[in-house]
């Protein structure tokens, strides 16, 4: 079941979204091939904290974020991978890593990769490791107002 705060909220916005159930995966690319959904629609949620505040940051799960780029593009003095200690009890309604991306729901900001923005559909985990929400990039944009950055590299 994906989670309610998010189901809710897009329920509440008037939203179009599909939720698709697959079999139970835990890295982006399992998830984007059990899926059947290509891996550059799949958005991965990676946990980041920017000069010691946390930040959700949202990329293709194809992709990899370069801490380098990140850190320049955000102009911050220290950027660093939060662990799942650091992060988990941030979202009580949600499995460990499988948290979808819509941080204002949580009270973070939301930092997307401008990959993710030339999509026209993309796809997250809902909160648990079984199932996804598939929707426009456009509504995704309007939602969670991510803050639209050069920071990933495909490897």
């Amino acid at each position: 079941m994906p989670t309610n705060r998010v189901k809710d909220y897009l329920d509440s916005q008037n939203i179009e979204y599909t939720l698709h159930e697959h079999s139970p995966e835990y890295t982006a690319q399992e998830v984007a091939a059990s899926a059947h959904i290509p891996g550059h629609q799949l958005a991965k949620t990676v946990m980041i904290k920017v000069d010691g505040e946390m930040a959700m940051v949202v990329l293709p799960a194809v992709y990899r974020v370069s801490f380098e780029r990140f850190k320049k593009a955000l102009g911050a003095d220290e950027i660093q991978l939060a662990t799942e200690k650091e992060f988990k009890d941030l979202f009580p309604d949600c499995e460990v890593g499988a948290t979808p991306p819509f941080g204002n729901l949580y009270g973070m900001e939301v930092i997307a990769d401008k990959s993710l923005a030339t999509q026209v559909v993309i796809a997250f985990c809902a909160g648990s490791h079984t199932e996804l929400i598939q929707l426009s990039y456009a509504d995704f944009e309007k939602l969670a107002e991510p803050r639209v950055l050069d920071f990933s590299f495909k490897p």
